[in-house]
C-alpha cells in the first residue's frame, strides 16, 4: 500500500513538472493537426497558388514560423489539395511563381508528404516546370529526413553543413544542377567548407 502511494506521488509530480514545462514553453510548441485534403476550386488555382507563395515568403521572412504555423499548415493543405483534386500544375496552366508555390508548400511540409509527392517534383523538373535546383534542395532534405548524407550540400543543421556524401566532388554535382559552388553558398550562413 505504501509503495502504491509513493509511485502515485512520483507520477503526479512528473505530470506536474511536464505540465509546467509545457506551459512555460507554450509559444515554442504548435500542433496544427494533420495535413488534410480540403476543398479547392480548380478554376482558381492560379490565385490560390499566388496567395500561397506570398504567404509562405512572408512567414519565412518574419522568422516567426511558430507564430504563423496555422497559416503555413493551411498553405500546405492548399498545395496538396490542388495536386490531388486538380492534378499537378504545369507551366502551361500556371506561371513560374505559382509553380514555385507548389514546390515551397511541399518543401516546407512533413517528411512523409515530401516523400509521397517527390515523384511529382521529379516529373515537373524533367518537364521544365521546376528547376534542377529545386529538385536538389528537396532531394537533400529528404535524405536528411532519413538520416542519410545529402548529395548537393544544400541543408544546414544547427549552424553546420549537414553530413555530405563525397564532399570532394560536391561542386561537380552542384554545377550539374545549376547551383553555385558550395563555398559561396555556405558564406550565406557564415560557414567555411571543409571537405575532409
Amino acid at each position: 500500500m505504501k509503495i502504491k502511494k509513493i509511485v502515485f506521488s512520483i507520477l503526479t509530480a512528473l505530470v506536474l513538472i511536464i505540465s509546467i514545462f509545457l506551459y512555460m514553453n507554450r509559444d515554442k510548441f504548435v500542433y496544427v493537426g494533420s495535413v488534410d485534403i480540403i476543398e479547392v476550386d480548380c478554376s482558381k488555382k492560379r490565385q490560390i497558388l499566388s496567395d500561397v507563395l506570398e504567404s509562405d515568403q512572408r512567414i519565412r521572412k518574419s522568422n516567426e514560423v511558430i507564430k504563423y504555423a496555422k497559416e503555413d499548415h493551411r498553405n500546405q493543405e492548399l498545395v496538396i489539395s490542388i495536386i490531388e483534386k486538380c492534378g499537378m500544375p504545369t507551366l502551361k496552366e500556371v506561371n513560374q511563381r505559382q509553380m514555385d508555390a507548389i514546390w515551397l508548400g511541399l518543401q516546407h511540409s512533413t517528411k512523409e508528404i515530401r516523400k509521397k509527392y517527390f515523384p511529382y517534383i521529379e516529373k515537373a523538373v524533367k518537364n521544365g516546370d521546376l528547376s534542377k535546383q529545386q529538385y536538389a534542395l528537396m532531394k537533400d532534405r529528404m535524405l536528411m529526413d532519413e538520416g542519410n548524407p545529402q548529395i548537393y550540400g544544400s541543408q544546414i543543421e544547427n549552424g553546420k553543413l549537414y553530413q555530405l556524401e563525397n564532399p570532394e566532388t560536391v561542386n561537380e554535382r552542384r554545377k550539374e544542377m545549376g547551383m553555385e559552388p558550395i563555398e559561396d553558398y555556405l558564406k550565406n550562413f557564415n560557414i567555411q567548407f571543409n571537405p575532409n
